[in-house]
């Protein structure tokens, strides 16, 4: 439960994007939600793979305070999304070569990265997290662009601080847990 919790607060960034391209652009296709959908899915599966690369290089070194590892990345990670959610920078992926489609996959799934650390500390299957975090991502993405088409561009931010916050309650949970206070 606690993964696809995770798998949710880590696609918002993508979400808030594909939100804001489909409220954007009149013209947006059914082709563009799957487009950018796929290309967001597939680095928000990708990326934790490679941060349980670099966490397994450590792991060893810091299993002692791995849980406030954990915890300080998430609630970073939770608060820069809440930040984020405040700037009123709005990006038309429509518009954007698949190039910068791509560099703006990467951008949104850098939390992705730091997540894949804090998953080498712990038991995680890294494929099955990988592939739920990548299809949970798809699966929002899509409704969020036709959300976006419906709704409009005031959505997006709160998508944001939704996953922001989010990400502070599993970092929570995470520290609760390893210090046995429940």
């Amino acid at each position: 439960m606690l993964l696809f919790l995770l798998a949710i607060a880590l696609a918002m960034d993508s979400v808030a994007l594909s939100i804001a391209s489909a409220a954007q652009n009149p013209k947006f296709s059914p082709y563009a939600a799957v487009k950018i959908s796929f290309v967001f899915g597939f680095f928000q599966a990708l990326m934790p793979f490679f941060g349980y690369i670099l966490g397994i290089r450590f792991v060893a070194f810091i299993s002692e305070i791995d849980h406030f590892i954990a915890f300080a990345i998430l609630v970073f990670l939770g608060l820069k999304m809440i930040k984020e959610s405040r700037d009123e920078r709005k990006e038309n992926l429509e518009i954007l070569s698949f190039k910068e489609l791509i560099l703006g996959a990467i951008a949104t799934s850098i939390d992705a990265l730091s997540v894949g650390i804090t998953f080498s500390f712990s038991h995680t299957d890294i494929l099955y997290a990988c592939c739920l975090i990548g299809i949970v991502c798809f699966v929002l993405c899509v409704f969020a662009c036709y959300i976006g088409r419906i709704l409009g561009a005031w959505l997006g931010s709160k998508a944001l601080i939704l996953g922001g916050v989010m990400l502070i309650l599993i970092a929570c949970s995470i520290l609760i847990e390893h210090l046995k206070l429940i």
